[in-house]
């Protein structure tokens, strides 16, 4: 089992992303299989993220863990759940979605810098992503800005390769900073395959293009805690779950987001 120490804790709640080594080292072969599945299967939401001038393939799809045996067993079998509630700090875990990223050897295309909860039609301070290489990983790793889960503002979402605004009330939001060219504090780590980095959803986030000739896999888990509510967005969201029929203030219909750990039943 995967101990979480107070000091995680407590540096989750004051930057919104902590290291959690190991987290899903023993689920590896099973992950892997997945995105194999996933890639050879794309979903009705798969990207192949091209820009003009980029080089190498950037594959990425999300909401298949329902689909994929091997990504509904590892949310159910691994620890992930239960150091979700510790760091968030909550008595239960919702599922929210799963998120598929591969950059292949040679692709130049970053991951732009964003924060995925203005995509999501989802509010609340107990959020928490977790991003794990299925590779070992360097200059592709994950780069994330601390304590901007905490401004004033939430960042402005965009199209990855237009750049145009995903929503059209931009002035509800902040121009999309640099950074490096900022003196912004940006936490980083070289990780081993099955490790992961927790963040909160209004983390400001991002990564290199993966210039290595190794691959570099990564599955994401998005999950929700006790004060998570569905928000309404003046437009469709990412990912935009359609039909779904609900109202803003609701926790979210546990039919399609069911509760994957309770307080109570984990005593």
């Amino acid at each position: 089992m995967v101990q979480i120490t107070q000091s995680q804790i407590d540096a989750f709640q004051r930057d919104g992303v902590v290291l959690v080594r190991g987290l899903f080292a023993d689920h590896l072969d099973a992950l892997r299989e997945g995105v194999a599945k996933n890639m050879a299967d794309p979903g009705p939401y798969a990207s192949e993220n091209k820009k003009q001038g980029e080089t190498g393939r950037f594959f990425d799809d999300y909401c298949n863990w329902n689909r994929i045996p091997e990504f509904g067993e590892v949310i159910k079998t691994s620890d992930a759940a239960s150091v979700a509630a510790q760091l968030m700090q909550s008595q239960t875990v919702q599922m929210f979605h799963d998120h598929v990223l591969v950059k292949e050897p040679g692709t130049s295309m970053a991951t732009p810098w964003h924060t995925d909860g203005p995509y999501y039609f989802v509010e609340g301070q107990q959020t928490v992503s977790f991003w794990s290489p299925l590779d070992p990983v360097t200059d592709a790793t994950l780069r994330l800005v601390a304590g901007s889960h905490l401004w004033e503002k939430p960042v402005l979402p965009t199209r990855w390769t237009s750049e145009e605004s995903f929503f059209p009330n931009k002035d509800d939001y902040m121009p999309i900073p640099d950074p490096d060219l900022e003196g912004m504090k940006v936490l980083e780590w070289e990780m081993q395959a099955g490790d992961a980095v927790a963040f909160n959803y209004h983390i400001l986030h991002g990564a290199r293009g993966n210039h290595s000739a190794d691959r570099r896999r990564a599955f994401s888990l998005r999950l929700l805690g006790d004060d998570a509510r569905y928000v309404a967005r003046p437009g469709p969201t990412s990912p935009p779950f359609p039909d779904h029929n609900m109202v803003p203030g609701q926790r979210l219909r546990e039919d399609w987001f069911p509760t994957i750990w309770r307080s109570d039943e984990n005593l």
